[in-house]
């Protein structure tokens, strides 16, 4: 007996969508090409495709259930348990929130980073999603390199970023619009926003020795490194240098070819494929596809894209659909080391999508199925039977 059986559907094997049956045991894919056996749960995926989990190595969507407007907060706890639903949703089995540890106070600070760190630690066993850590670093954040070094060696920290957001920050400060954004975020008076930035830049020279300690530090716990936008192939050398190789969303071409020349993970935004260009007017991700130049799209700030973005790219022609569905699954999982998911074979992670894609740039997502336990239904028609199961087997239908 297996603990669900996916009846039929077009499932992604390899590069190919193969007509076939998947049965999962635990939280595994026991068996490609599964008899109808007895199972504790049967699903009709007949004219479905069956696709693995999106695995989101970037995304900070969840802030907005923190602070849906300036200056007005809700508890973090609600906050997540609000954007687990929506990862899952929108097919997310693996997500990692990308959480700021800046010198801003507020939303972005070292405080709140570490209140999220803790309550993803507390929260974990209840998210639907695998829940992961993703620590960006604002290199000017000097006050904060001893607590991270600590986080680093403590092993709480997935993936860590570095983040020098300070040149964009100083020319921000002259557009009335983004800078009454960014006062509003750090709840601080404009006059105290303007003496914080400018003792910030004032240790502008320490920050170098501050990143070298702190990726020594990650490349010693083994946690995998971002840099992130990356302006220069040699800002991307140095970066790699420290044994970062993962490039986060590189500004131009020039420098994602020597990303890409020198074997890194690339990482563009999945909203940036569906809207059809960046929205601060950067690099446009399908050109980057379609050259090559890219092998992970992340939700960046928004949890349905990368859902989307493969489909966009297949209808587009830039990518057939099985390629462009690397780029959120098996890409990312690769990046990240998490080698026990991103395909559908035997004795991976049984995270898997059900989708309807009958309206090409509307994919349907009809079914998750996370760990190996049903965790989005949104057709009940689609369940063939039920058997009497312990009730670990279907978390929410």
């Amino acid at each position: 007996m297996t603990d669900i059986f996916l009846e039929g559907g077009r499932a992604l094997i390899g590069a190919e969508f193969v007509e076939t049956s998947l049965g999962v045991s635990g939280p595994d894919i026991a068996r490609v090409d599964a008899p109808g056996g007895r199972a504790r749960l049967a699903i009709d995926a007949r004219n479905l495709l069956v696709l693995p989990g999106i695995v989101d190595l970037h995304g900070d969507a969840f802030e907005r259930q923190m602070m849906p407007r300036a200056g007005v907060d809700f508890p973090i706890d609600v906050a997540l348990a609000d954007s687990d639903r929506q990862a899952i949703s929108n097919g997310i089995t693996t997500v990692f929130h990308a959480t700021t540890c800046s010198w801003e106070p507020g939303l972005r600070s070292a405080d709140n980073a570490r209140e999220l760190m803790e309550a993803i630690e507390r929260q974990r066993p209840q998210f639907a999603a695998d829940t992961r850590f993703h620590l960006r670093h604002e290199t000017y954040n000097l006050g904060a390199e001893a607590e991270i070094t600590q986080w680093l060696a403590e092993g709480r920290v997935d993936l860590f970023a570095f983040n020098d957001h300070m040149d964009g920050t100083v020319a921000d400060m002259a557009k009335p619009r983004k800078r009454n954004r960014m006062v509003e975020r750090t709840g601080l008076t404009s006059e105290d926003f303007d003496g914080l930035v400018a003792r910030i830049v004032s240790r502008a020279a320490d920050v170098p020795a501050s990143v070298s300690r702190l990726a020594a530090v990650a490349r010693a716990a083994g946690v995998r490194m971002l840099s992130h936008d990356d302006a220069t192939p040699a800002m991307r050398r140095e970066y790699r240098e420290l044994g970062t190789d993962i490039a986060e969303f590189p500004i131009n071409e020039e420098t994602a070819r020597a990303a890409a020349s020198a074997g890194d993970a690339i990482v563009y935004g999945a909203p940036n494929v569906v809207r059809g260009g960046s929205h601060t007017g950067w690099t446009r991700a399908s050109d980057m596809i379609a050259k090559g130049l890219c092998s992970v799209l992340a939700s960046d700030y928004y949890y349905p894209a990368q859902l989307l973005a493969a489909f966009r790219l297949a209808a587009d022609g830039v990518l057939p659909l099985a390629k462009a569905w690397d780029l959120v699954s098996a890409g990312p999982a690769r990046a990240t080391g998490l080698a026990d998911r991103g395909l559908i074979a035997e004795g991976r992670r049984a995270d898997i999508l059900l989708v309807d894609d009958t309206i090409p740039l509307r994919p349907r997502l009809v079914a998750v199925i996370a760990g190996g336990k049903l965790v989005h239904l949104t057709d009940a028609t689609r369940l063939l039977s039920v058997a009497a199961t312990p009730r670990e087997a279907v978390v929410a239908a």
